[in-house]
């Protein structure tokens, strides 16, 4: 399908949303550089940034590995570990990481919300991609100024499916795009095309398991399969600023990861017991 074909199309049509990039950062950054910052609201994402060592990420790779094994037995699949934070206690400790909240309070300030978290898990030569898209055109979220965290799981290469960006199409605002066709064999449903339009190349995200990346959620990114005998997993968890509103009961899963809310937002979801993985056929 040609670029000319896509249309800006709107999940929540009757939701009056400030859809635009909002330039971020404190006025004294203490983990980022100011030269960061600054990068982050030109370019639209910072990567690679360290957080854990190898032995650190072990441990949660091991984790992870026990949770992807027990919800495959429950009914789900490597994709479907999506909004597991409110349920399981090792996800809701690893989004309240002091290490990673760090890096957020220099673009969001100190009070952090994180709402979401997705693992992303593309297994060897399992043929799924992820095609260009913008992640605000999901959300019903406004504004739209979601920091998200992609922390590797596992070493994210060019050849297992690493996730790319291209720089500085946050600041396009909302981007055309169509519904996917299923010979896309893609892992969500929207697709932009024709992004050579925007004379910028595509940048692999390329990390060690341990680092983590940041991007606005304007920013045009994908990934390609992955052909590779290595599996390729990555976590999502997005951040916001209390004032930020989700609506259609979005908010229901968020977590005051710092400080405070003064908008009353977000009811905050205490930590799990727990990690408790539900049947699918229960849910």
């Amino acid at each position: 399908m040609a670029a000319t074909q896509d249309t800006i199309l709107e999940a929540f049509p009757d939701l009056n949303r400030v859809k635009r990039f909002f330039p971020l950062g404190v006025d004294n950054p203490t983990t980022l550089t100011i030269a960061q910052v600054e990068r982050f609201n030109r370019e639209g994402f910072l990567s690679p940034l360290d957080v854990f060592s190898d032995e650190e990420i072990q441990v949660h790779r091991e984790f992870f590995d026990r949770c992807l094994a027990e919800a495959a037995a429950r009914g789900w699949n490597s994709y479907s570990i999506n909004g597991w934070h409110a349920r399981l206690r090792t996800l809701w400790d690893l989004v309240c990481e002091p290490r990673i909240l760090d890096y957020v309070q220099d673009l969001l300030g100190e009070d952090l919300i994180c709402w979401g978290t997705h693992y992303f898990c593309k297994m060897p030569g399992d043929g799924k991609a992820v095609a260009w898209h913008q992640d605000a055109s999901y959300w019903p979220i406004t504004p739209s100024k979601t920091v998200t965290v992609w922390l590797a799981i596992d070493d994210a290469t060019v050849e297992n499916g690493a996730m790319q960006v291209i720089p500085t199409t946050h600041l396009q605002g909302q981007i055309a795009y169509s519904e996917s066709d299923a010979s896309e064999n893609n892992v969500l449903n929207q697709t932009v095309h024709g992004v050579e339009r925007f004379g910028v190349e595509p940048v692999p995200l390329v990390m060690r398991a341990g680092q983590m990346s940041l991007h606005t959620d304007w920013l045009l990114h994908g990934s390609e399969p992955n052909n590779s005998p290595h599996r390729r997993c990555g976590l999502t968890m997005r951040f916001v600023s209390p004032d930020v509103e989700a609506k259609q009961g979005w908010n229901r899963q968020g977590i005051l990861c710092r400080g405070e809310d003064r908008y009353g937002h977000w009811p905050h979801v205490p930590r799990p017991e727990s990690d408790h993985i539900p049947d699918r056929r229960s849910t």
